[in-house]
């Protein structure tokens, strides 16, 4: 039974847009086939903690003598760690917080990028090279090549960095921008651009749903 782990950040519980597209994937992902499952995970909702012990950024096997992090500590990351392993296909909800990505979703991240585990090394195993995963990000200004504000995101290039380059997973990103243009009034001249890359983005996640679902369901 192809299964997607269906992830999100944002703190906005009524009209986060990046909510509303994670929904979109997820809704158009079940409708493939009944077989299609999904496993939530709301990291605002039920937050993971600050990772507690630099230890944990390690495969047991790669710890040096007296790295000895607390049981449950490690009973939170083998958890998530199997959450990751059990899914087929991830999507996340990424929303640009202050040029970033919401604290916890970093949290999540250091959860799951275990040297030595989750990030090839000294092994042969690569137990999420390939494994796909849709990053969903949505931001109130546009950062587009020529908008002066590219070099801005740090939302999408660390998200990619460790998914896509450290752990192998194949990586697609669906952004929605200019989502404040229709809430401040400085930026009300950009709202048709806003509801045009919704809709665009709409597309896109339906697409991916698809196009990723059905690779799991051949």
């Amino acid at each position: 039974m192809p299964q997607l782990l269906h992830i999100d950040s944002s703190a906005d519980l009524h009209a986060s847009t990046s909510r509303e597209l994670t929904a979109l994937f997820a809704q158009t992902w079940s409708e493939i086939s009944d077989d299609h499952t999904t496993v939530r995970l709301d990291l605002h909702r039920d937050p993971l903690p600050h990772l507690p012990d630099a230890a944990l950024h390690y495969a047991p096997r790669l710890r040096v003598p007296g790295e000895l992090p607390d049981a449950d500590a490690q009973a939170v990351q083998a958890r998530v760690l199997e959450q990751l392993d059990a899914a087929d296909v991830v999507v996340i909800g990424a929303p640009m917080y202050n040029w970033s990505i919401p604290s916890t979703l970093k949290a999540w991240i250091d959860h799951v990028h275990v040297l030595g585990t989750t990030v090839p090394f000294d092994t042969v195993d690569l137990p999420v090279v390939g494994k796909p995963v849709v990053i969903v990000s949505s931001r109130g200004n546009t950062y587009q090549p020529g908008s002066g504000n590219e070099g801005d995101d740090h939302t999408v290039p660390p998200l990619v960095q460790v998914l896509g380059v450290s752990m192998g997973m194949d990586v697609s990103v669906v952004t929605v921008e200019l989502t404040l243009a229709d809430r401040l009034p400085p930026m009300a001249p950009l709202a048709a651009q806003g509801r045009a890359s919704l809709a665009a983005a709409r597309a896109s996640v339906v697409e991916l749903a698809r196009k990723v679902g059905r690779q799991e369901n051949p």
